[in-house]
């Protein structure tokens, strides 16, 4: 069932429109339908009855929290907008008379606070943390294992600092909600917004908590779980990104020395189907399942070939430049993007006359030499968050800039051989970080992170520029808060500088 905006009375919808309302968004996941709470038929059995009377309502309570992974506003056409569309990696694609609601914007760096993906990422992003603090609210109440009860824990603080991590990384400071608001003051406080670096910190909590108590692996039948690996690589991405060089290298060189994960040999074959849940996967969004069927809406059709014997709508092309920043004989440049008229892995064939020239590659499904999925909406295509490579990247960087540059070539040539490339030339530490951004730029292309990666390194200007956009310096280093959140709130919260 698609989900449908309700019209709700102002005092509402402003609680409604951060995510806090945590039951409306728990009710939706377990009743599998995307009906507003607001809107349901009041029952005699009270919620607290029913988590009191099953034994499955502890792990309900945290798939609803997975669940959200999911959602088109989570991780699909808006995230696609802001995460590579606004940067040198991406273009708009499809036809050009179709914006896409509001993609041409991103492609231009045009956009207004009032961009319909904005509010979908921050709306779904904010849903996810009303989840996340449901479960850890009523967990320790329900009569499970202290195990379980940890273990669940874990999973449900690692779930809300991914969260805000995407939404901190957007927006900077955003509204903190460290528990399900009750009080007047409680819900009187989301009007407000925290600093960045206080959302950071809560985000490091979790993470280290996470950390502590969640299994290094889990069996086959429970992949897609969050794993103290996994807590571990956000933390060190985390660290990276507020500059905090030792503790990023520490982590990092933890989950190199654990033994649990190493890279995946083909890189052609990474995201395919055989290469999900990998040696080198740490974290990937589990698309796999047929009752329900599970998937990340629209993902797949949003960015498959357009126009006559195409498979979907033609978005979020790769960029001249990046085809250009793939050294010769680099083997992840074929398995990056593919052209007009290349015939793929599964014997598909691009049109010649596509109105593109090119298609992200990583986000192809096979309709005949996979499992595919319910249809091109729910293709199963599992998308990676967390892998080895990125763990090794990061290491590189933070060894450099704590000035060691054989530590940080050593793990930088690890991920340039597995391309089949030589080891890198660089020398000086100011050559060996800019190796290592290129690095980064290749081997994650198209995976959602090369807008953050430029704006953190202090140069998105000098690279978009250089790219041909308007980018503005210290206006388009963070996006707008939605507009519709400032006005539920009266304008308590406050807009970012330039909008």
């Amino acid at each position: 069932m698609k989900f449908q905006r309700n019209k709700t009375p102002l005092k509402t919808a402003k609680t409604l429109a951060i995510g806090t309302l945590a039951f409306a968004s728990l009710g939706i996941a377990l009743s599998g339908c995307r009906k507003s709470f607001l809107d349901e038929t009041p029952r005699v059995q009270t919620p607290d009855d029913y988590f009191n009377s099953t034994s499955n309502a502890a792990q309900e309570l945290v798939t609803a929290v997975y669940s959200k992974l999911y959602d088109w506003q989570q991780h699909s056409f808006s995230w696609i907008g802001m995460t590579s569309i606004a940067s040198d990696e991406g273009e708009k694609g499809s036809d050009p008379g179709d914006t896409g609601a509001d993609k041409d914007q991103f492609d231009k760096l045009s956009w207004s606070p009032t961009a319909i993906s904005f509010g979908e990422v921050w709306e779904s992003n904010f849903e996810g943390i009303a989840r996340a603090n449901k479960a850890i609210d009523i967990l320790p109440t329900l009569d499970i294992n202290s195990s379980l009860r940890e273990r669940l824990m874990g999973e449900s603080r690692f779930l809300r600092a991914y969260f805000y991590w995407n939404l901190v990384r957007s927006f900077g400071g955003v509204p903190l909600i460290p528990k399900v608001p009750k009080t007047p003051e409680e819900i009187e406080a989301l009007n407000y917004r925290a600093t960045a670096d206080q959302i950071y910190d809560f985000i490091d909590a979790d993470l280290e908590f996470s950390a502590t108590v969640l299994p290094a692996r889990y069996l086959s039948d429970q992949a897609g779980r969050v794993t103290s690996g996994a807590a571990k690589a956000l933390l060190a991405k985390s660290a990276l990104y507020r500059k905090r060089y030792g503790k990023a290298e520490s982590l990092c060189a933890d989950i190199m020395s654990s033994g649990n994960y190493s890279l995946f040999a083909e890189y052609d074959k990474l995201f395919r189907e055989v290469g999900e849940f990998c040696s080198e996967s740490i974290w990937e969004v589990n698309c796999k399942g047929s009752s329900p069927a599970k998937a990340i809406e629209g993902y797949f059709v949003v960015q498959a070939p357009r126009g006559a014997g195409g498979l979907g709508w033609g978005f979020n092309t790769p960029t001249d430049d990046l085809t250009k920043a793939f050294e010769p004989g680099d083997l992840r440049k074929g398995a990056t993007y593919f052209s007009r008229g290349d015939v793929l892995w599964d014997g598909y064939e691009c049109n010649t006359l596509a109105p593109n020239v090119r298609y992200n590659y990583k986000s192809y499904v096979s309709k005949t030499m996979e499992s595919w999925g319910k249809d091109d909406w729910m293709a199963n295509k599992n998308v990676r968050i967390l892998r080895f490579a990125d763990i090794l990247l990061i290491h590189a960087e933070a060894a450099n800039e704590n000035g060691k540059t054989a530590d940080a070539l050593k793990s930088l040539n690890m991920v340039r051989n597995r391309a089949g490339l030589a080891n890198s030339t660089a020398t000086s530490q100011a050559e060996i970080r800019d190796a290592i951004w290129k690095e980064r730029f290749v081997e994650l292309a198209m995976e959602h992170d090369r807008v953050f990666d430029l704006r953190r390194q202090g140069r998105a200007g000098t690279v978009m520029r250089a790219h041909g956009k308007n980018y503005i310096d210290g206006v388009h280093d963070l996006y707008p808060i939605p507009q519709r959140q400032i006005d539920l709130t009266g304008g308590k919260m406050t807009q970012n500088p330039g909008y």
